[in-house]
């Protein structure tokens, strides 16, 4: 559309609508942050509009220390960050060699893989917990980590094959194979860096899905020690009440990371989502 041609009146609405819309996305954000410098009993009795009349600072440092939520962020932070870097590695990897390995073999591997896209994670749950149990590594960083990995790669093998085998051609690797470049050389030096869009689209898909994860890291960990932020904001949560302020607090520490994520790779994600709909 040439903006030469719009009209100020259609302009004018465009933006309003978009207003609208970052509104209704920002606002409850800020409400939540705003919410959580308030005590359980000024939430309670003032108006859930109103700014706080005391900013009420010691529920971070009560959820942060006491709360354990330091133990919590450090195990998000861990099986966030591995979780993502392994995912998107390990997805290129086979999606290198699903695309342009011809194996016979290679048809019947990819599509297994495609079926763990199918499996839900209420369907695995027992059976999962009992090959972790026998395995003695229940209660473990690793025991939660090989089940985040193992259930992120469906996903990410599949668009990376796809993006390997419509974005790359053949050409490209047998004129490095000539040169007396092995697979592995190849791959770090050509495939990997190539892949770039796709592994943005495969690093947001893992780090949202992993850092809010529940009901998996809650069955495979007993300890305070081993558990995230999503089993620690439910603590401020009882049946004789709730305190409002310190839960505010832990769905704050809960979603900021989120929020920086964004701001800091927002053009690599326009960019990664952008790119991953032109080759689809």
């Amino acid at each position: 559309m040439d903006n030469r041609n719009v009209s100020a009146g259609v302009k004018i609405i465009f933006y309003a609508i978009m207003i609208f819309f970052v509104i209704m996305a920002v606002y409850p954000i800020l409400w939540l942050i705003i919410q959580s410098f308030k005590s359980n009993q000024a939430y309670v009795t003032t108006s859930k509009l109103s700014l706080p009349t005391k900013w009420f600072v010691t529920n971070y440092v009560f959820v942060w220390e006491r709360g354990g939520f330091k133990t919590f962020f450090v195990n998000s932070v861990i099986y966030t960050g591995v979780t993502v870097a392994a995912v998107v590695l390990l997805s290129n990897m086979a999606g290198f060699a699903f695309a342009k390995f011809r194996y016979k073999i290679s048809k019947t591997l990819h599509g297994l893989f495609i079926v763990g896209i199918l499996l839900t994670i209420q369907s695995i749950l027992i059976p999962l917990f009992l090959m972790v149990n026998a395995v003695g590594l229940y209660n473990t960083r690793l025991g939660v980590l090989l089940p985040y990995i193992g259930l992120g790669l469906p996903m990410a093998v599949y668009l990376c094959t796809d993006f390997i085998k419509k974005g790359m051609p053949d050409e490209l690797i047998e004129a490095a194979r000539i040169d007396g470049a092995g697979y592995m050389k190849i791959f770090g030096k050509i495939v990997f860096p190539m892949c770039a869009p796709v592994s943005v689209t495969t690093a947001i898909i893992t780090f949202t899905g992993t850092w809010n994860e529940f009901v998996l890291m809650n069955l495979l960990t007993r300890s305070d020690k081993y558990k995230a932020i999503p089993a620690g904001v439910g603590r401020f949560i009882g049946a004789h009440g709730t305190d409002y302020g310190k839960l505010f607090v832990s769905l704050t520490i809960a979603i900021i990371p989120i929020l920086i994520f964004y701001f800091i790779f927002r053009k690599q994600i326009t960019k990664g989502v952008a790119a991953g709909a032109v080759k689809g």
